[in-house]
C-alpha cells in the first residue's frame, strides 16, 4: 500500500473481505488505540458494541471467527465475557494479531483455537496491573499510580532472595516499609487480582481445551502469569508457540501477511498511532498573543468494525492553558496547568451501505 496514504471505510472493508476470503471467515477488527500519550483501554461497553455486530451475521453460528486484534490491555474480565459471547455465535473462534495484544488482549487470545501471528506482531505477560482509590498518587498530576502484581511480588523475592533476608522480624519490617509507600488495601487488592487474573486465563483455555489438558493449561498460565517477569516483555510468534506452546499458526501466506498488515497500517493512521498526543505542547507552540491558550481535539479510542457495520469510541475534549495562583502571590505569577474539558464522548456506528 502507497506510504501515508489513507484509505476510505469502503476501501478498509474491502481488506476485511479479502481476509475473510483468504480465510473462509468471518472477520471482526477489534483494536484499541496505542497511542503514546492517548491511552485507550479494552472496556466493559465494547462488550455490548460487539453483541450489535454479532446479530448481524447472516447466519448463527458461523464456521469461523476472526477477531483481528491489537490493544495495550485494559479490563480483565471483559475477555471471558467475549470469549463466552464468541463461542455462541461460532464454531470457531480466532485471533489475527498484525501488531500487539498485551495483557488482556493476552487473556483474549488465550481463548482462541487459533492464533495468527504476523511476524511483527507481540503478545504479552497477563499480570494485571492494578488500581483502586487506595494507590498511590503521581505527585504533580495527583493521578493514581497502577501497581504491578509482579513488581510486589518482586519486591519481596529481592528481600528474600537477593539480600538473604530470612528472619521473620526482618521480613515484617520489609513489608512495614513497602506498607509506608503503599496502602494495605491496595497490597491486597493486587493479589485478589492475581488470582482472578488466573482463574479467567484457566477458564478461557478451557473452551477449547479438554481435562487432559489440565497441566497444559497449569503451565500456560504459570508462564504468562508469573514467569515471564516484566509486564511489557514482549513475546513473539515463535516464543508462544515453541516455549509458552501456544496455538500459534506460523504458517501464514504471503497475501494474508500482506493484507493483515495493510489493514493494520489504514486504522493505524485513523488512530495517528505514530504522534505523540501531547497537548502542552501544542498550547505552547500556539502563536504569541492567542488569548485564552486553548485548543479542542477529536480524539479516536476504540474502532470495533466487520463489512457489515462500523462502531467507533470517539472523545471531543478541550485543553486550555490556565495560570495557578501561590499563596500570597497573583495569579498571573503562579504555575501554569493545563485544564481539560470532555466535551463528548461515546461510540457512534455506520452500517455498510
Amino acid at each position: 500500500m502507497q506510504e501515508g496514504r489513507k484509505v476510505g471505510v469502503a476501501e478498509r472493508r474491502s481488506l476485511i473481505g479479502k481476509i475473510e476470503e483468504l480465510r473462509g471467515s468471518t472477520v471482526f477488527c477489534f483494536l484499541t488505540s496505542v497511542r503514546q500519550g492517548l491511552p485507550s483501554q479494552i472496556a466493559d461497553d465494547q462488550v455490548r458494541v460487539f453483541f450489535d455486530h454479532l446479530l448481524l451475521l447472516p447466519t448463527r453460528p458461523v464456521g469461523r471467527l476472526d477477531v483481528f486484534l491489537c490493544s495495550n490491555g485494559g479490563s480483565g474480565t471483559v475477555p471471558w465475557r467475549l470469549v463466552s459471547l464468541f463461542r455462541e455465535y461460532a464454531n470457531s473462534f480466532n485471533v489475527l494479531i498484525p501488531y500487539r495484544a498485551y495483557s488482556a488482549a493476552s487473556l483474549l487470545a488465550l481463548g482462541a483455537d487459533e492464533i495468527v501471528m504476523h511476524p511483527f506482531a507481540e503478545l504479552g505477560p497477563i499480570d494485571p496491573t492494578v488500581s483502586n482509590d487506595f494507590n498511590p498518587t503521581e505527585e504533580n498530576t495527583g493521578r493514581r499510580l497502577g501497581i504491578s502484581v509482579e513488581d510486589v511480588k518482586a519486591y519481596v523475592n529481592f528481600i528474600k532472595a537477593t539480600v538473604g533476608i530470612t528472619h521473620e522480624d526482618e521480613l515484617v519490617r520489609a513489608i512495614e516499609v513497602l506498607a509506608q509507600k503503599v496502602h494495605p488495601l491496595a497490597l491486597g487488592n493486587v493479589e485478589r487480582f492475581l488470582a482472578q487474573s488466573r482463574m479467567i486465563a484457566k477458564k478461557i483455555l478451557r473452551t477449547h481445551m479438554t481435562e487432559a489438558d489440565d497441566h497444559a493449561i497449569e503451565e500456560i498460565v504459570e508462564n504468562m502469569a508469573s514467569k515471564l517477569y516484566f509486564h511489557g516483555h514482549p513475546i513473539n510468534r515463535k516464543e508462544a508457540r515453541e516455549e509458552l506452546h501456544l496455538k500459534v499458526n506460523l504458517s501464514i501466506t504471503p497475501d494474508l501477511e500482506t493484507t493483515m498488515w495493510d489493514l493494520y497500517l489504514d486504522f493505524e493512521k485513523d488512530f495517528e498511532n505514530l504522534e505523540i498526543f501531547n497537548p502542552a505542547m501544542d498550547l505552547a507552540g500556539l502563536p504569541a498573543g492567542t488569548t485564552p491558550l486553548r485548543k479542542e481535539y477529536e480524539l479516536l479510542h476504540a474502532y470495533i468494525e466487520s463489512t457489515r457495520l462500523c462502531s467507533k469510541y470517539v472523545t471531543k475534549r478541550r485543553y486550555e492553558l490556565i495560570q495557578v495562583g501561590q499563596i500570597g502571590q497573583m495569579p498571573q505569577m503562579g504555575q501554569q496547568a493545563i485544564k481539560e474539558d470532555i466535551l463528548s464522548q461515546g461510540w457512534s456506528h455506520s452500517r455498510a451501505p
